[in-house]
């Protein structure tokens, strides 16, 4: 097992002026599961192939432990990879595939059919040993992929979106087998993915990556709860953060028919950056559904007569049982603005209908407008 350090690592291209990493610095704790998470070309799998040394590093250095690998071709590394399409040997039975790397090193066939044999153990595979990989599920190819590297006992696993093969319901429960065999061997882990469901699910931290810098890195319930920029907060989350823009009033931010406490220092950080306006985030679930009498005493209503918060019209309603969310539009500033309101399962709005929500005082998100920093505590 070893430390990770991404020290400025520098990724360019040929042809390109602009790096597909940019001066990237992670430092990766000894056992850790570090997920790396971001949208197509945002350099997370260049990331990767660096660090394997499948991709040349142009500026900065890579550390595994105390060893420098920047320079180091992949297979002195000490690192063993999982691809998304398992890379196996065809003509090979599933105990030949995943002993195939320590036949190569030279090891006696006792000792590989051992660790073999261990390994299968652990990813329930002792009963397919002697198949071949086309007589195989899925599931079972990717588990074929992981123990093929667990034999090695290298000191780093790079998996680069292992599960992006599997259906739905196949990934759902391989990402659990994947977090929970990496805890057992505790064997420092870097997992690239798009799925930020995955990532959320899975990673010790989580790394966000946006074209080719690096967003934010911290704990998952962290970056939930404190995104650090529009970004980060659009992005992590399902269904996305909500993000509106809303004019700055006394001692809050108008919210529809409402206005909405926020933090004096937010106030006065957007103030000093000459925004009028800051473009507050709220979750689905952090929504409050409001009737006409039943304004939350923390809000201010500005006329008696129209009901407090942002009116929302109901375009879809997704029933999931306990939790219903209804995806609507409502008009913000003289602009349409699309949400999602996380409702109770059991009383769902109906399409067509109206709701009138403000965001729980407390739960609310407020950025920057013009540089998209966050502003709240």
């Amino acid at each position: 097992m070893a430390t990770v350090t991404f020290d400025k690592a520098t990724r360019i291209y040929p042809g390109s002026t602009k790096p597909a990493v940019d001066a990237l610095e992670i430092d990766v704790e000894d056992g850790e599961f570090l997920v790396l998470v971001g949208p197509s070309g945002c350099g997370k799998s260049t990331s990767l192939r660096m660090l394997a040394g499948l991709e040349d590093v142009n500026g900065g250095a890579i550390r595994i432990g105390e060893r420098d690998v920047t320079h180091l071709p992949p297979k002195d590394r000490d690192i063993a990879m999982v691809f998304q399409n398992y890379a196996l040997y065809p003509h090979m039975t599933v105990a030949d595939n995943m002993g195939f790397a320590l036949k190569i090193a030279g090891i006696n066939k006792t000792e590989i059919r051992a660790k073999v044999e261990e390994a299968a153990k652990i990813l329930d595979l002792t009963d397919y040993l002697d198949r071949k990989p086309k007589a195989l599920s899925g599931g079972q190819r990717q588990r074929v992929a992981m123990g093929r590297a667990i034999v090695r006992e290298p000191q780093v696993f790079l998996m680069d979106e292992p599960l992006s093969n599997l259906d739905a319901k196949l990934r759902v429960s391989t990402r659990t087998q994947i977090a929970s065999l990496q805890r057992r061997l505790g064997i420092t882990t870097v997992y690239v993915t798009h799925d930020q469901v995955e990532a959320m699910t899975m990673g010790d931290r989580v790394v966000v990556l946006k074209d080719g810098l690096l967003q934010q890195i911290d704990s998952p319930r962290n970056m939930y709860d404190r995104p650090s920029n529009l970004f980060v907060a659009g992005f992590i989350g399902s269904p996305a953060m909500n993000l509106v823009e809303v004019p700055i009033t006394d001692g809050g931010v108008k919210f529809g028919n409402s206005v909405v406490p926020v933090s004096r220092e937010a106030l006065a950080a957007a103030s000093e950056k000459g925004d009028t306006t800051v473009t507050v985030g709220v979750r689905p679930e952090h929504f409050e559904v409001v009737e006409h009498d039943e304004v939350p005493k923390s809000l201010a209503k500005e006329s008696a007569e129209a009901p407090a918060g942002l009116a929302v019209a109901v375009n879809v309603v997704e029933e999931l049982g306990a939790d219903g969310y209804v995806y609507g539009s409502a008009e913000v500033n003289g602009v349409d603005k699309e949400l999602v309101v996380r409702v109770n399962g059991r009383k769902v709005p109906d399409k067509g209908t109206k709701l009138h929500v403000v965001p729980r005082t407390g739960e609310i998100h407020v950025f920057s407008t013009s540089t998209g920093e966050r502003l709240s505590d």
